[in-house]
C-alpha cells in the first residue's frame, strides 16, 4: 500500500500542470529569462494581465501611455541589451498602434516579441468591437507571427518566437491571442526552441569565399571598409577591431554601425552616408577595393548607384542573403555570422600597411574641419549650434554615455559628433526615420542598462510625437537625461526647403509650448538655456542628477547640417556647405 501511494505521488509530480492559457504566457516568458516588459491593457488582452499582477515579483510590467511608446521602449531596451523587448498591448486600436514600433525594428533588426490580444475565436471576422486583422496588418514588417486560438498552442508558438526574433538577422515577432484561448486549460509544458525545419538562421560559412576575399584584400592598394549594425548584432565588436588593425584598413560606420569601435581609434575615418563625413563619402568612389561588413547599402548610404564605386571590387560580409546583389554588385560574398567570419580570414590575411591610403583621408578630414566642424564645436555666431551642444555632452560624459537621438537634424549631429567607447552606445531609428523614437527608446535603454548614463538628444518636432511618455518617467522614476534641441521649426524638412525650395517654409514653422512646465508637471527637474555662457553650466548640473532631468536648450534657427549629400547625387558630390 504504501509503495502505491509512493508512485501515485511520482506520478502527479512527472504530470503536467494545468493552467490556464493566460498564465502559460507568463511561464512562456519566465522560461525565457524574461523579467521586464513594456505595454498597456484593455479587454482583449485582460486574461494577461490578470497573470500579470500575480507575477508581479518575477515581471516587472511598465505601463506606457501609448502603444507606440511600449513598442519603441522594448526597441530601446533591446538595442542595448542585445536581449528582444517585450511587449503587450489590447486588440483593435492597441495593437495598431504597434505597428510604427514594429517596422522600426524589422528594418533596424531589432528583436521584439510583441504579444497582442484578441476577440475571441468565434468572433472573428464578424467586425467585433475592437477587432482588426493585425496578422494580416502586420505581416510585412515582421519577420514572423501567428494568431494562436487555443491555449495548448500558446508554449510552443512562443518558444518559436523567441528563436526566430533572436536568431540570424534578428527582428520583431507577433503573436495574436484570442481571449478564449486565454481563458481555455491546457496541461503546461515548456520547451525552448533550437531549431526550425526550413529555416536556417546562420547560412554555412563557404571557407573558400573566405579565402577569395583575403586574396583581394592582400591585393589592394586603396582597400576601404564600411561596417554596419552586423558588427554589433553578431557581437564581433573585438574580431573587427582586430581584423581592421591587422590589415591597416581605413573604416568608416553608417549611423546603425556606431560604437562598434571606438570613435577616436585611428582607423576610424568617420561615418558615410548623406549626412557623414567628407572624406569616407568621397573617397568610397576611389578605393579599389570596398569591404562592406554588417551592412545593407541603404539608399542614404550609396546615393546614386549608377556611381556609386563602380571603380572598386566589393567584398560583403553579411549573415543575410537577401541583401548580396540587392542593392551594390558583389563581386565576393561571405555568408554567415560576421563574428566566424572575422576570424576564419584572419589566417588568410597578410599585415597590411596603408600610410599614404590614410593620409587622404585624413586631408578631406582637415578640409571638412576647417569649412564645417570648428565651425559647429567653436561657433562665432551668437546662436547655440546642435554640435556644440553635443560636444559638451561628450566632455561631461566622457564619451562613455549612451546617446539616444530621434530623426531630423539633430539626430545627424548626434551622430556625428558624439564620441563613443563603448558597444551598443549609439541608439537610433535608421532605416524608417521614425520621429518620437527617441524618449521612449531612452527610457528602455537606461532600464536595460541602469548603471549606464543614458542622454536622449531629441528635436522639438519629435519631442512632441511621444511627449506623453514623461508619465511613464513619473510612474517609474527612471532617471534618463532629456535634452530637447528647440529651433522652433521642423529642422531637417526646412533645411531642404531652405536648400531646394527657395526658402518656402511650407508647414515647418514650430509654435511650441513651455517645454519646461510642461516636465515640471511630471515631477521633471527641468531648466532652460538659450546663451552659450549658461551651456556648461546646465549640462554639468543635468549630468549630476542621480534623477530624471530635463534641459531645452534654444538653437540657432537655421544652423544647418553638413556636408549633405543631395538626393540623387553621387557620394562624391557631397556638399561642405
Amino acid at each position: 500500500m504504501e509503495t502505491s501511494n509512493k508512485t501515485i505521488v511520482e506520478e502527479k509530480a512527472l504530470k503536467p500542470v494545468k493552467i490556464s492559457g493566460a498564465e502559460a504566457v507568463i511561464k512562456c516568458l519566465l522560461a525565457e529569462g524574461v523579467d521586464l516588459a513594456y505595454g498597456y491593457p484593455g479587454g482583449a488582452i485582460m486574461p494577461i494581465y490578470d497573470e500579470l499582477y500575480k507575477y508581479q515579483d518575477k515581471l516587472h510590467h511598465v505601463l506606457t501611455r501609448h502603444e507606440q511608446g511600449a513598442a519603441h521602449a522594448a526597441q530601446g531596451f533591446a538595442r542595448v541589451t542585445g536581449k528582444p523587448g517585450i511587449v503587450f498591448a489590447t486588440s483593435g486600436p492597441g495593437a495598431t498602434n504597434l505597428v510604427t514600433g514594429i517596422a522600426d525594428a524589422q528594418i533596424d533588426s531589432t528583436p521584439l516579441v510583441c504579444i497582442t490580444g484578441q476577440v475571441s475565436s468565434h468572433l472573428l471576422g464578424s467586425d467585433a468591437f475592437q477587432e482588426t486583422d493585425i496578422i494580416g496588418i502586420s505581416t510585412p514588417v515582421t519577420k514572423w507571427n501567428h494568431q494562436i486560438t487555443r491555449a495548448e498552442e500558446i508554449p510552443e508558438v512562443i518558444a518559436k518566437a523567441f528563436y526566430i526574433a533572436k536568431s540570424g538577422r534578428p527582428g520583431p515577432v507577433l503573436i495574436d491571442i484570442t481571449k478564449d484561448a486565454q481563458f481555455g486549460e491546457l496541461d503546461f509544458t515548456y520547451k525552448k526552441c533550437e531549431k526550425i525545419r526550413s529555416y536556417r538562421a546562420v547560412p554555412k560559412l563557404d571557407i573558400e569565399k573566405v579565402k577569395a576575399a583575403a586574396d583581394l584584400i592582400n591585393s589592394a592598394k586603396k582597400p576601404f571598409i564600411v561596417w554596419g549594425q552586423g558588427v554589433i548584432i553578431g557581437q564581433a565588436e573585438a574580431e573587427f577591431k582586430a581584423f581592421i588593425e591587422k590589415t591597416d584598413i581605413p573604416s568608416a560606420s553608417t549611423a546603425l554601425g556606431l560604437s562598434a569601435l571606438a570613435t577616436k581609434h585611428p582607423l576610424n575615418v568617420g561615418m558615410v552616408g548623406m549626412h557623414g563625413n567628407y572624406a569616407p563619402n568621397v573617397l568610397t568612389n576611389d578605393c579599389d577595393v570596398l569591404i562592406a561588413i554588417g551592412m545593407r547599402f541603404d539608399d542614404r548610404v550609396t546615393g546614386n548607384l549608377e556611381t556609386y564605386a563602380k571603380q572598386a571590387k566589393v567584398i560583403h560580409f553579411d549573415i543575410d542573403p537577401a541583401e548580396i546583389d540587392k542593392n551594390v554588385k558583389t563581386d565576393v560574398a561571405v555568408l554567415g555570422n560576421v563574428k566566424e567570419s572575422l576570424t576564419e580570414i584572419m589566417a588568410f590575411i597578410n599585415k597590411g600597411q596603408h600610410v599614404a591610403w590614410l593620409q587622404e583621408f585624413a586631408k578631406l578630414y582637415q578640409k571638412e574641419c576647417e569649412v564645417v566642424i570648428n565651425d559647429q564645436l567653436n561657433p562665432t555666431k551668437e546662436g547655440l549650434t546642435m554640435g556644440e551642444v553635443v560636444n559638451k555632452i561628450n566632455q561631461e560624459t566622457n564619451g562613455d554615455a549612451i546617446i539616444v537621438s530621434d530623426v531630423g537634424q539633430h539626430q545627424m549631429f548626434a551622430c556625428r559628433y558624439a564620441n563613443f567607447n563603448k558597444t551598443r552606445s549609439s541608439v537610433t531609428s535608421g532605416g524608417l526615420g521614425t520621429m518620437g523614437f527617441a524618449l521612449p527608446a531612452a527610457i528602455g535603454a537606461k532600464m536595460g542598462m541602469p548603471e549606464r548614463e543614458v542622454v536622449a538628444v531629441i528635436g522639438d518636432g519629435g519631442y512632441q510625437m511621444t511627449i506623453q511618455e514623461l508619465g511613464t518617467i513619473l510612474q517609474t522614476q527612471v532617471a534618463v537625461k532629456i535634452v530637447v534641441l528647440n529651433n522652433s521649426f521642423l529642422g531637417m524638412v526646412r533645411q531642404w526647403q531652405e536648400l531646394f525650395f527657395d526658402k518656402r517654409y511650407a508647414s515647418t514653422v514650430m509654435k511650441n509650448p513651455d517645454f519646461v512646465k510642461i516636465a515640471e508637471g511630471y515631477g521633471i527637474e527641468a531648466n532652460r538655456v538659450s546663451k552659450r555662457e549658461n551651456l556648461d553650466g546646465a549640462i554639468k548640473t543635468m549630468m549630476a542628477s542621480k534623477e530624471a532631468y530635463f534641459l531645452e536648450v534654444v538653437i540657432e534657427q537655421e544652423d544647418n547640417i553638413f556636408p549633405m549629400i543631395p538626393t540623387g547625387a553621387s557620394v562624391s558630390d557631397i556638399r561642405l556647405s
